[in-house]
């Protein structure tokens, strides 16, 4: 194994080990449609916040304009992730909910250890691959402002249409295992592509900072 790979290798296995903790909630705790959405739609949040980091620390390091990037970041994002959670409290959550009901239920023990569980799945991608494996020498602010998007919308769209065929289904636990694993795979398939291409970049050549 390729020194350069390490990482990758560890941080995917991070990310399988905490999807398994959602997967057991649906076969084992009876969990909902909407609670698998609203738990996956707080880890866009912790990707939000990883990545603010991770502009943060480019910037610190010498790029110009690096922190106004990151800052244009959090109300972007901050947008995106809004609507989003509002769209999916208004169609999957319960009838009359108000748009802090997912907030509640992730506050439960039920969703609180899994949203533990991926957050330190992508801690542990955050220090492996960014820190350890010099991705922060091989990227800049511009590529990470757009980086969650395509991870994130990709994978959202396929646990949005499968929330619906679950929904129409009746909400069998096959089913809705059926869409944690679809979850796992693209999640998977979106990490190893992205860190693999940071991971065999050349190491860039910093702007100067300003004086």
């Amino acid at each position: 194994m390729q020194p350069k790979t390490r990482p990758i290798v560890l941080s995917s296995v991070a990310l399988v080990a905490a999807n398994l903790v959602p997967l057991a909630g649906v076969l084992l705790g009876g969990w909902r449609v909407f609670d698998v959405l609203i738990l996956f739609w707080a880890e866009n949040v912790v990707i939000g916040v990883l990545n603010v980091a991770r502009m943060v620390i480019v910037s610190l390091r010498g790029e110009r304009g690096g922190l106004a990037m990151a800052g244009f970041f959090c109300l972007h994002y901050g947008i995106f992730t809004l609507v989003h959670g509002i769209f999916l409290v208004t169609l999957f959550g319960p009838s009359g909910a108000d748009p802090f009901t997912g907030l509640v239920a992730l506050a439960t023990p039920a969703l609180a250890w899994p949203l533990l569980a991926l957050a330190a799945s992508h801690g542990v991608s955050f220090i492996a691959n960014f820190v350890v494996g010099g991705e922060m020498d091989r990227t800049d602010t511009g590529t990470l402002m757009a980086a969650p998007y395509g991870r994130v919308v990709v994978l959202h769209v396929a646990i949005i249409f499968g929330g619906f065929a679950v929904t129409a289904s009746g909400a069998p636990i096959l089913a809705l295992a059926l869409l944690v694993g679809l979850k796992i795979l693209v999640d998977l398939g979106a990490h190893v592509r992205e860190h693999k291409h940071l991971a065999e970049g050349p190491a860039r050549v910093r702007a100067t900072k300003h004086s």
